[in-house]
């Protein structure tokens, strides 16, 4: 055994309490202060590139305040879940907290930027669909406020109290609240407002991921103990010594993972949302992905047309664009099949067809018919989605590929992330680890079990956890770092019987059960409010 493990005094606490130091506090700032440069800057030369416009002051000063506020979701979320990846290494000693959380953030960053961008448009799906067809109006404004101010407001009470919760159940709370509010103010059920097949979907991944976490890391742990016979991994942590080399490692790997994870998972949930916000404010230069292959419009013209011949429509069916559009979009909206649903999406795909070989590529379409090109793609990309999901329409699996083709052309020309927002939110993100990060992590390390966490039941937890995000990061689905995480740690202290604190395990459970209705009711009441305002 290392003879540094040998000493039986009690368990000292990290130091909490060392900061980033003068030099640290100016970089940061200076960081901070040439992220919100950079984000001008590039908003300006997209902007003049593709020679839109020059902005109103009205809508320029909308864009700002809502990038800053999309932004400031990510530093909030950055510091709120930092606990995730570093409370384990702080509280077995494997690395001093202020380097922990410095080390947390450069990996949070890099998570962000080589993220695949599946989880944002999973994220954005959510969302009403008349207002993201309208989402540089006045309503979908208020909708942007609205969601990020409730979830930011939501973090920021549970981090005061000191209570680990789930930014990724905030988000998606306070997108059902502003759907449930827009169906209401416009004389429907609140239910019409939300996709709850895909509300269902993402719920179920925040249902299961704290269930997965607790069983998964107690087996895990239980695992370890069969096959590690080694006593070291098995002790708790003494008067601030670091652990023998491989287990600092292991536990310096497992660090590293969950903080990419993170970044990689909870990153993507801003960027969808400030996609939104530029669509809608500067659409002719981000509305269509002009940057697609050479041959992108000869393949598209191909599919769509595979896709129209799959759809077997009647010879002589006869419909307007325009009707065919309104029928796509109630589709979507009120979810609900009707005969005129296969032709309608038949005419919009030979009209979108139409206008993309018109114009010969997405490049070449005029600022004028931007937006129209790309909310018509995106109809008709949800309306794919659905009815290849819909029993009634009874399609094959051929003409289900065939269709998922097409989409995935639809999708490349309208789901695309700049480089410059990935940047932006991995700064946002990466800098936000770095502080106010205390709170969480003291709950996570002393609070929830009722003996000190050892190094095997750190790196059980963090592997956990570190998979399970990864999985879902794959899949497309957000899931909560945090959840994960804390319910891994309790599950490992479970499996060693060491007991658990049952008032923090209480409060993790409510905070994880009213979440969800409050980030609603909140996000629901602050449309409305901003509706009525903008």
């Amino acid at each position: 055994m290392d003879a540094t493990l040998a000493i039986t005094e009690p368990f000292a606490r990290p130091d909490l309490d060392k900061g980033l130091g003068k030099a640290g506090q100016l970089g940061f700032g200076a960081i901070m202060l040439a992220a919100i440069a950079y984000v001008a800057y590039s908003v300006y030369v997209d902007a003049t590139a593709t020679g839109a416009p020059a902005l109103a002051i009205l809508p320029f000063i909308l864009l700002f305040v809502a990038l800053l506020i999309a932004l400031g979701f990510e530093f909030v979320n950055g510091f709120h879940d930092t606990a995730n990846a570093v409370a384990t290494v702080i509280y077995t000693n494997a690395m001093p907290a202020h380097v922990a959380v410095v080390w947390s953030g450069f990996f949070n960053f890099l998570g962000v930027l080589l993220s695949t961008g599946v989880v944002a448009f999973g994220i954005v799906s959510l969302l009403p669909v008349e207002l993201i067809l309208q989402v540089g109006s006045s309503a979908g404004f208020a909708m942007v406020f609205a969601l990020l101010l409730a979830a930011i407001i939501w973090n920021l009470a549970t981090w005061w109290l000191g209570i680990p919760s789930s930014s990724s159940h905030t988000l998606i709370g306070s997108i059902i609240g502003v759907g449930v509010a827009n169906a209401i103010l416009h004389g429907k059920s609140g239910t019409a407002g939300v996709d709850w097949s895909k509300a269902t979907e993402i719920g179920q991944a925040l249902l299961f991921s704290p269930l997965i976490g607790f069983g998964v890391a107690a087996l895990l742990f239980l695992a370890m103990k069969v096959l590690i016979r080694h006593e070291a991994l098995y002790q708790e942590p003494h008067d601030r010594l670091p652990p023998p080399w491989w287990i600092r490692g292991l536990l310096i790997f497992t660090c590293t993972g969950v903080s990419f994870a993170h970044g990689s998972n909870d990153g993507q949930k801003g960027m969808g949302l400030i996609m939104l916000i530029l669509i809608g404010t500067v659409p002719t230069a981000y509305a269509l992905n002009r940057a697609v292959p050479a041959n992108y419009a000869a393949e598209f013209h191909a599919n769509a047309d595979a896709a129209r011949t799959a759809l077997h429509v009647a010879p002589g069916t006869v419909m307007p664009a325009p009707q065919a559009r309104a029928a796509i979009t109630r589709y979507i909206a009120d979810k609900t099949y009707t005969p005129v649903t296969t032709p309608a999406m038949a005419v919009l795909i030979g009209d979108i067809d139409r206008q993309v070989s018109e114009y010969g590529s997405l490049a070449k379409v005029p600022a004028a018919a931007v937006e129209n090109v790309r909310n018509d793609m995106y109809l008709a990309s949800e309306g794919i989605k659905r009815l290849s999901k819909e029993e009634a329409a009874g399609l094959t699996d051929g003409q289900k590929e065939a269709l998922g083709a097409y989409k995935d052309g639809l999708d490349a020309g309208t789901r695309f992330i700049p480089t410059w927002v990935k940047v932006a939110v991995a700064i946002a993100l990466g800098l936000g680890t770095m502080v106010g990060w205390k709170r969480i992590v003291v709950t996570v390390g002393e609070k929830i079990g009722k003996s000190h966490l050892t190094y095997a039941q750190g790196a059980a937890a963090e592997l956990v956890a570190m998979g399970t995000i990864f999985a879902a990061d794959g899949l497309g689905l957000p899931v909560s770092t945090t959840h994960v995480l804390s319910s891994g740690v309790a599950g490992t202290m479970a499996a060693n019987r060491s007991g658990l604190q049952m008032s923090t395990i209480r409060n993790l459970a409510v905070a994880w059960v009213l979440t969800l209705p409050v980030s609603i009711f909140l996000a629901g009441g602050l449309y409305m409010i901003f509706s009525s305002v903008l």
